[in-house]
């Protein structure tokens, strides 16, 4: 019964059945016939991305080359459906077809997806298509106190031991780690990035800290072990709580950390700090002022807080696949937007950090470490998992590389704390 539950996780993508051939197969014979409106198609994606140093390869075989320029990548289509499927919708049919091994890129992945990136971010008519596509198809979820569990469930709930192949050994962080210097190990980044949190907040024994959104509690454990603080977390991830519980017990800091099972909206007591770590990004924006109310109510006078977040440099909805198969309900604001939570109680901003360079570096971690494990992941799940897995790392580090995404430390206060440093020297003393 256990298996079939898990099972029925596994196939949430709902990625579309292949079609045209299995993952990885080469092009159709060339008996497959390839039309007139094929070729203009296949043109006119080129077009739209204003022809980049691209090269796709019809199922045919024939050659639909962009420019003069030495190709950066060769992409391969199995059949002829791909072609307008990417023409009415490509922030979401591309991952799926990729995923069902319809697409195939012959070339490196992450090369190839920031160019694709930067092409559609400074092509008029991509960005004209792509409105029109949004207001018509691309609409997230929502994040109301209702769908907001199942939309963590469809991410984070498939199993902690796929997520142990690739995350960091010790404290299991999902979210930006940080490089004071870039030959760090991940294991070392993550640490540096939870120090580099605690010192911003300032982190004194006995502090009362509240966690929204705490991942699988490493954070959580490592503010109690070295901070001396006390801590309680808040998730709505079943098996996360479990597992960060077990750890906690494990840790002999069950007395210094609790995990609570529940929404952030139903935060409650007086803390001297709020801290958000990865977690703003499944809120929603229309909730926001709603976090500004809850970090009013349980923040205490003299309170600092902080919100670690993936962001954007202007208002943008996620990419529509990411949103579906994904992350639902997911977005990743402007900072503009994020002012939405601190303006209502008059809340004072310390100090804005873009960490973005070190999403792609942490990213890179990760990727290598999914790599490594395809063979164990395949087994458990299949191809089409690992395809689709493989395509939203490979796609984020390309975000973050090409500056259509990033990294957000906000730090903030009270207004009326007066209980501030005089310089960032503490930020940056050796660990």
């Amino acid at each position: 019964m256990e298996k079939d539950v898990q099972k029925s996780r596994l196939t949430s993508l709902n990625i579309p059945a292949l079609a045209g051939g299995r993952a990885g197969s080469g092009p159709l014979p060339s008996s497959s016939r390839v039309s007139v409106l094929d070729r203009w198609m296949a043109r006119k994606l080129l077009d739209l991305l204003d022809d980049p140093p691209l090269t796709f390869v019809l199922w045919n075989g024939e050659i639909i080359p962009s420019t003069d320029k030495a190709s950066v990548a060769r992409v391969l289509f199995r059949d002829g459906e791909v072609l307008q499927k990417l023409l009415v919708n490509p922030a979401l049919h591309f991952g799926d077809l990729y995923s069902a091994g319809r697409i195939e890129v012959e070339g490196d992945l992450v090369e190839f997806l920031v160019l694709a990136y930067r092409a559609a971010g400074s092509s008029p008519k991509y960005q004209k298509l792509k409105e029109a596509q949004t207001r018509l198809f691309n609409r997230p979820r929502s994040n109301r106190l209702a769908d907001s569990r199942d939309n963590i469930h469809h991410h984070y709930d498939i199993g902690n031991d796929f997520y142990e192949l690739w995350l960091d050994r010790e404290a299991m962080q999902y979210t930006c780690a940080y490089f004071p210097t870039p030959d760090l190990t991940l294991e070392q980044a993550q640490r540096a990035k939870m120090d580099h949190v605690c010192r911003k907040l300032r982190l004194r024994p006995g502090d009362r800290v509240v966690e929204a959104g705490c991942g699988w509690g490493g954070f959580a454990l490592h503010m109690a072990r070295y901070y001396g603080v006390k801590v309680r977390s808040y998730n709505i991830s079943h098996q996360q709580i479990l597992y960060a519980r077990e750890r906690a017990r494990a840790a002999g800091l069950g007395d210094s950390v609790e995990y609570v099972e529940d929404d952030y909206r139903n935060i409650s007591g007086e803390f001297d700090v709020f801290v958000s770590v990865g977690m703003l990004e499944h809120v929603g924006r229309d909730n926001y002022v709603a976090l500004g109310d809850v970090i009013n109510r349980c923040l205490a006078p003299q309170g600092r807080g902080l919100i670690h977040s993936i962001g954007r440099n202007k208002p943008e909805r996620l990419n529509a696949w990411i949103e579906k198969r994904i992350f639902p309900g997911g977005y990743p604001p402007a900072l503009s937007e994020m002012m939405d939570i601190f303006e209502s109680h008059d809340f004072s901003v310390l100090d804005i950090e873009n960490l973005r360079l070190h999403y792609a570096r942490t990213l890179e971690h990760w990727f290598e470490r999914f790599e490594q494990g395809v063979d164990k992941i395949e087994k458990k799940y299949d191809s089409a998992f690992v395809r689709a897995w493989r395509l939203y790392l490979a796609g984020s580090i390309a975000g973050f590389s090409a500056g259509t995404m990033q990294l957000f430390q906000i730090l903030f206060t009270r207004a009326a704390n007066n209980d501030l440093p005089w310089s960032r020297a503490h930020l940056y003393r050796e660990s």
